[in-house]
């Protein structure tokens, strides 16, 4: 078990780094060559291909520096992009779920973004919305969810829809959801 898996492991037990306002730089573990900064109270991690040496030298700090705009572009680097900054949950599969696999949703953008963050991605829905479940930084297992358009009274349905997604996940294994701050109705 790599670094990333066993933090992710720990914090969903309720158990987080110490705030010792330590930057850890640990291997990119994700085939999708995609990089990223995990930011815990006073502690973080930068998961990337590069050499911990190249950006510890840079001096940014664990309070709030690693993901200022200067290291995440910096990180990104010339060709690369900057995504948001978003609050990570985290649930437990139950195993079980009634919520169909949609293979008519392929072409859908919360899909297509999905499976650009994340491998073996399989899509499941109703006609209020649709979820997806895969495998994401450091193989964890993630969701999103997007309700339709056309859903009416929306209040508490996506969380129905996530109670329906962890059940697609084994019985007891975290589940994680990054949500952007500004999309406070899901949080």
């Amino acid at each position: 078990m790599g670094r990333l898996a066993e933090v992710f492991a720990a914090s969903a037990g309720g158990t987080f780094p110490p705030p010792d306002g330590v930057v850890e730089v640990v291997p990119r573990p994700t085939p999708l060559g995609l990089e990223a900064v995990l930011e815990f109270t006073a502690h973080a991690l930068v998961a990337t291909a590069l050499a911990p040496d190249d950006v510890l030298r840079l001096g940014f700090d664990a309070y709030g520096g690693v993901v200022s705009p200067d290291f995440l572009r910096w990180l990104a680097g010339p060709d690369g992009e900057v995504g948001c900054h978003d609050a990570v949950l985290v649930r437990r599969g139950t195993g079980h779920s009634d919520l169909p696999a949609r293979t008519d949703l392929d072409d859908h953008p919360r899909v297509l973004d999905s499976r650009r963050r994340r491998t073996r991605v399989t899509v499941y829905g109703d006609d209020r919305g649709l979820v997806t479940v895969g495998r994401g930084l450091a193989n964890r297992w993630e969701t999103s969810v997007e309700l339709f358009e056309n859903t009416r009274g929306g209040e508490g349905i996506g969380r129905v829809l996530i109670s329906e997604a962890v059940g697609h996940v084994p019985e007891a294994e975290p589940v994680f959801a990054s949500v952007a701050p500004g999309n406070a109705a899901s949080l």
